[in-house]
This record gives C-alpha cells, structure tokens and sequence, in this order.
C-alpha cells in the first residue's frame, strides 16, 4: 500500500485562504456498484457458508452445502469470466462433504462444507466439514485427497493458514469446550489443540497475521465476558493475549497490510498492541471481506457496505441479497455474493 506524502507544516495565511474549502475535500463521495451478471449453479443454491478468493489463480470457491445430506460441494468459480468451471467432488463415487444434515443436538451444527482456505503454494484448498474433519482438496486433481478428523462431535468451522510454519488453524465452534485444532499441511495431521472453557459459546473468523507471526481469532460476547480478539501462538498452540472489543461482539475478521483488525461488527484493532483505532458505525455481519485492490472492507448481509480502509468510513453500499459471505478479486475488485435460490451476484463500479 502507497503511503500518502504528508504536508509537514503549513502557513496560518494558508490555512485561512483554503479553510473554507476544507471540508469539500473531507466530504466522502458515494461509490457505485452495480450488478456486473449471475452465475447459475447447477439445482440452484440451497445452502452455503464460507467463500475465498485466491487472486493469483483467480478462482473463487464456495462451500455449498446443497440441500440433502451427503451432496455437499465447493463450487469453482473462474473471476475473470465470470463462470463456473467445475465443482468439487467431480462425481457422486468421490469423497465429498456432508452437504444439510438436520442437528440432532441444539446448537450443534453438523452440516457442511464450512470454512475453506486456500493454500496456493501446494495448489490446495483446506476445508472444515460438518463431520468434524478437514478435507483436503487437490485442486490439479479436483478431489478431496486427505480427510483430518479434529476429535469433535460438531462441525469444524472457520480456518486461516499460516504459511510460514504451513499450519492451518481450525475452530470447532459448537463442541462443549470449544477448541482450535492446529494442522500441519506438511504432514497433514494434527499437532495439537487449544480448548476454551466450557462457558465460552462460540469461536468465529481466524487470520494469520505473517509481521507478528500470530493467528487472530474472534471470540463473541457471552453473558459473562465482552467480545475480544485472542492471539494465538501457532508453535506453542497457546492463546498470549485477548484484545477486548469494547461492547461490540465479533464474528467476521479481516487484516489489512498494515497490520489492522477490522471486525464484523466495526471495531479496528492495532494487531501489533490490541488498540482500539476506530470503531465504524452501522454495518454489521457474520463474514467481511478485506479487499487490498481498492483498500476496502466489504460487510456481508442484508446488503454489502463498504468501508474505505484508511478513513474507515462507509463509501459505498448496496442491495446483494446475500448471505453472510461474499469475497472480492483484488486483479478486478468484483464482488462475489451468493445469493440463495439464485446464484451468484458478482458487482462492480462502472
């Protein structure tokens, strides 16, 4: 990211003569968005959760639960056509994901596929599945090629990648505790696991922050404790530090380039001290989306806000009918946003 020159001072008969022109500048101008095509997929979009955009392939994947048990599949977007090209498992023989199952246990999710990552150095994709495993994607094989159990009873959830250890990092959310299942992508198995307490409901979005060689994770508000961002060692698999988010309750996480946390309910981190930096008012949603293409933060349902990265202020919104994911290509900034019964929305500006 560019840093702007900064004026270092400035004459008093300066400032009066373009004072009043001031708050022009200041003034945030709207940005347009406009619905660029829909991308059908095939029996329509039933149910899904998580999306990612690898700009280096220009590929978006989408965990599409479908709508029955055992049909679960990523969908494999090409971001440049915008098209589909082909959806994973390729055929009804191959492994695949647990697709809608019906929780038998209150608040114990087991329908999936969840969160998915890419890991572009071993042309892979990491995905947590309702079963409480990972599943292994080759994307040159367009299979699933390992299957990691994380020792759960509910789905295993969100996940982030550390690339300079090559460990991902995954939440089981619903199980009593809630844990973080650590995975070598060397080896592909499971070098440990860190449990919250028992008393903990939930764990949402982690990231990998490469300048702190830490993974952030959000952690929401419970009856008993104020939402927080906890940093979690991934070599000693220990939590070090819990950055509290004032009375927001966090779900999506985001990392810019210079090392800020945006949550999904507004509030910017320093992640380098746990700072509060700003808190933007107004959108709020399960998953955003960091765009370093336009330096911009893209919030989820019901409608997509957009939030300009340097001033966090709001330049943009508009009408997507989404869910609570959506990603965005940096190479084109195109938004893609799933769209139950219909597809997916990808947006633009003119």
């Amino acid at each position: 990211m560019q840093k702007r020159k900064e004026v270092l001072s400035w004459s008093l008969t300066l400032v009066a003569l373009l004072a009043p022109s001031a708050s022009v500048f200041a003034q945030t101008t709207p940005i347009t968005y406009q619905l660029i095509t829909t991308i059908p997929l095939p029996g329509g979009l039933a149910g899904f959760d998580i999306s990612w955009v690898d700009p280096a392939s220009q590929r978006y994947y989408l965990a599409d639960r479908t709508a029955t048990k055992g049909t679960g599949r990523i969908d494999v977007i090409d971001t440049q056509a915008n098209t589909l090209l082909y959806t994973i498992p390729t055929s009804k023989a191959e492994i695949g994901f647990t697709g809608t199952v019906a929780s038998v246990t209150p608040g114990c999710t087991i329908s999936g596929p969840n969160g998915v990552v890419a890991i572009p150095q071993k042309n892979q994709l990491y995905v947590g599945d309702g079963d409480s495993t990972v599943k292994v994607v080759d994307l040159d094989a367009r299979a699933v090629v390992a299957v990691i159990p994380t020792g759960g009873k509910c789905r295993a959830d969100e996940l982030a990648y550390d690339s300079l250890d090559h460990i991902v990092m995954i939440a089981n959310p619903s199980d009593n505790p809630p844990y973080l299942t650590f995975i070598s992508t060397d080896t592909q198995t499971v070098l440990g696991r860190y449990s919250y307490p028992g008393s903990q409901v939930g764990i949402e979005q982690p990231v990998w922050d490469p300048f702190t060689k830490r993974f952030y994770v959000s952690i929401p508000a419970t009856t008993g404790t104020v939402g927080s961002v906890d940093v979690i060692n991934p070599i000693t698999m220990l939590k070090e530090a819990s950055y509290p988010t004032s009375t927001c309750s966090p779900a999506g996480l985001v990392l810019t380039a210079n090392h800020h946390l945006m949550t999904s309910c507004g509030v910017v981190l320093d992640a380098r001290s746990g700072g509060i930096i700003a808190t933007v008012a107004g959108p709020s949603t399960d998953e955003l989306w960091y765009n370093p293409g336009d330096n911009r933060y893209y919030y989820g349902a019901p409608g997509v806000a957009v939030v300009d990265a340097d001033t966090n202020q709001i330049v943009g919104t508009f009408p997507s009918a989404a869910g609570h994911t959506l990603a965005v290509d940096p190479n084109n900034n195109h938004v893609f946003a799933p769209v139950t019964g219909v597809g997916i929305k990808v947006f633009g500006t003119p």
